[in-house]
């Protein structure tokens, strides 16, 4: 039975200003934003929440432990210690504080630290006028106080729609370019499970999933919906609704809450327009509880008809209940989870995570043989394997055909299984027609699917395609806006298409959210092409430091030949070879460092090496600036020519 909530009287709540300290420092609470003089000055994300937190909490001792979990949440993955150092050295260094002498920040040894400036009130805290909800009063919003408000709704959603896509996440700093279609941006923030049973968060976090699917194909055309990867970093990391607003670049939130009592389910959830915080609508669905698959089906329905009518989409969902959210009793309650477990480690693109997510995957497939998206994410790993292991690619590539093609048996129309095909396609088989048509496909099935823009636009990108290739991307960021491999990939096209200072200010971006996250260490490569030899040593130095791996001794072959010191390029050779006795090494890394050093010759011998063995890594010989010796080679057109890049 349903009964529907009300939006009740307005209350006056108070957004805090901005504060100065020092002579002429100013910190905008509000926005986030460190001002000098009057003048912007450039600081990371990182470096600023962790100001923020100081200002905020400004004569008092700040923990560390507080700053990680405010920052990242609880029980993050990475190293928040060497994060937080080296937040804190930007934000002195912009502050021309001294950690000896401090007129800022103070360092508490084994504590924590302590803003010790006075600090001023730049102007008053602006009253904002909040509605608060009270779920129980039966009465639906007037329909003539939704059309009178419906201009100004739509007036400031495709304003902010603009803003909101020039603004890049990891640095309030730098702008991100405004997609072609100005989306309307919603953002579904992870139900709570207010059961009090933590083991009943598999249901919360499948009505979130199920309400992404439903949401994602109500009106791609319109109505943008923030993939999964992205809300969900926010489950135990509580941030205000601005911020939320801020990193995402959504106009609308959709928020709720979940609640099972004896045979009763009580789903609450409520629109929200970020940009004065005024609840549009909130409603109250009261179920017994019977079939919960069907159950979250056809409350998301529910809920994507309100919002259908809030905001202005023009076409009916078109999805269906998803197979993937499984009853309380059955056994694939366990395949679910395990399922999400493997979402988690894949996103972490490492050889680990990706061994980790393929185990997961297939448990889950274990325990439930006919779960389409288990095996397509196993798939989506295998595919993945070869490009960051020394497994061979023959090997893992005809696995992730094999868990593709049963996860299509399953369920053809499912996005994950096309993309997996796709990059099966494109990085093994060269057959860049075929990977087209997947992503396409994948894209087609989902507007929403941010991985089918993201490897779409990697495959536009290999090809040279970059007026293809960088509308994609940006439409991948925009609907996962906190996704490292995104962010990464962004950079890479940058790269490839020669923007080398964009592409270093990228990867630099992305190390300050996660230092160890591996694709980011294509930084080397951006600052050797702009002939920063020294600074790209020590990045290398730093990164062998924290893990030894041989693509670090091709690094430092590939920067010392570059920078005309042969011997110390032989030296790095030397070590390479000694790392290749312990373990395969990839031809092509092997051809790299060739080139680094001069001797083309060499490498095109690897290079056949590698075209022999399917090197998933030779698909960006194009427009990789590595291979720039090479490109007058008869010998490497030809290749090109074999793996389909060259006409």
């Amino acid at each position: 039975m349903l009964s529907w909530g009300a939006i009740v009287a307005s209350q006056p709540v108070r957004i805090p200003g901005s504060v100065r300290f020092g002579e002429d420092f100013e910190f905008d609470l509000h926005a986030y934003r460190l001002r000098r003089a009057g003048r912007t000055l450039k600081l990371e994300r990182i470096p600023t929440e962790v100001l923020a937190a100081l200002i905020e909490q400004r004569g008092q001792l700040v923990s560390r432990e507080y700053i990680a979990e405010r920052i990242w949440g609880k029980g993050a993955f990475l190293d928040t210690d060497n994060s937080i150092n080296g937040a804190i050295r930007k934000v002195r260094q912009v502050l021309k504080d001294d950690p000896e002498q401090p007129r800022f920040i103070q360092t508490v040894t084994g504590k924590g630290y302590r803003f010790i400036a006075p600090v001023t009130d730049s102007d008053p805290p602006r009253p904002v006028a909040v509605a608060s909800f009270r779920p129980t009063v039966a009465a639906p919003l007037p329909a003539k106080a939704v059309t009178r408000r419906w201009p100004m709704l739509l007036a400031a959603a495709i304003v902010l729609a603009a803003l909101g896509a020039l603004y890049f996440q990891w640095s309030r700093s730098q702008a991100r370019p405004v997609t072609a279609n100005r989306l309307v941006m919603l953002a579904v923030l992870p139900f709570e499970n207010l059961t009090g049973d933590v083991s009943q968060d598999y249901f919360s976090d499948g009505m979130t999933e199920e309400l992404i699917a439903q949401l994602g194909n109500l009106d791609p055309q319109h109505l943008g919906v923030i993939a999964r990867t992205s809300v969900m970093q926010y489950k135990h990391n509580p941030k205000s609704l601005d911020q939320i607003g801020r990193e995402l670049g959504v106009q609308y939130t959709l928020e709720g809450s979940v609640r099972r009592d004896s045979g009763k389910l009580r789903i609450t959830a409520q629109l929200i327009q970020v940009q004065d915080q005024t609840h549009v609508w909130a409603r109250e669905y009261d179920r017994e509880t019977g079939n919960l698959l069907a159950l979250q089906g056809e409350i998301a329905q529910a809920i994507a008809d309100e919002i259908q009518s809030r905001i202005g989409g023009h076409a009916r969902s078109n999805s269906t209940p998803t197979t993937s959210i499984p009853d309380a009793v059955s056994p694939t309650n366990e395949a679910y989870v395990l399922y999400l477990k493997g979402l988690y480690f894949l996103n972490k693109r490492t050889a680990r995570g990706l061994q980790q997510s393929i185990e997961y995957f297939g448990q889950a497939a274990g325990k439930d043989p006919g779960y389409a998206r288990a095996y397509a994410g196993m798939a989506e790993a295998y595919a993945l394997m070869s490009g960051y292991t020394s497994a061979p690619p023959s090997e893992s590539m005809s696995k992730a055909r094999a868990a593709a093609q049963r996860a299509l048996e399953l369920d053809e129309r499912l996005p994950e299984a096309h993309t997996a095909l796709a990059v099966i396609a494109q990085n093994y088989d060269w057959d860049w027609a075929t990977a087209e048509k997947e992503y396409r496909r994948a894209i087609q099935l989902n507007p929403n699917y941010a991985t089918g823009h993201h490897w779409y636009a990697e495959c536009l990108a290999l090809q040279g395609r970059f007026d293809e290739a960088f509308p994609e991307i940006e439409i991948a960021r925009q609907l996962d806006p906190l996704s490292l491999i995104i962010a990464t990939d962004y950079g890479a096209i940058l790269y490839f298409s020669r923007q080398y200072d964009r592409a270093i200010e990228q990867f630099r971006a992305v190390l300050d959210m996660e230092p160890n996250f591996p694709r980011a260490h294509m930084l080397v490569w951006a600052l050797v092409q702009k002939g920063l030899f020294a600074e790209a040593l020590t990045h290398v130095e730093a990164w062998r430091h924290r893990e030894n791996i041989p693509w670090s001794w091709v690094m430092t072959a590939y920067i010392y030949g570059r920078s005309g010191n042969h011997e110390k390029a032989n030296e790095a050779l030397v070590h390479l070879k000694e790392a290749g006795q312990r373990q395969p090494l990839d031809p092509l890394s092997l051809a790299i460092a060739c080139i680094g050093t001069g001797d083309n010759d060499k490498a095109m011998v690897w290079l056949e090496k590698a075209y022999a063995e399917h090197s998933s890594s030779l698909s960006a010989i194009k427009v990789d600036p590595t291979y720039d010796p090479l490109r007058s080679d008869p010998r490497f057109q030809e290749l090109m020519r074999r793996i389909g890049l060259a006409r």
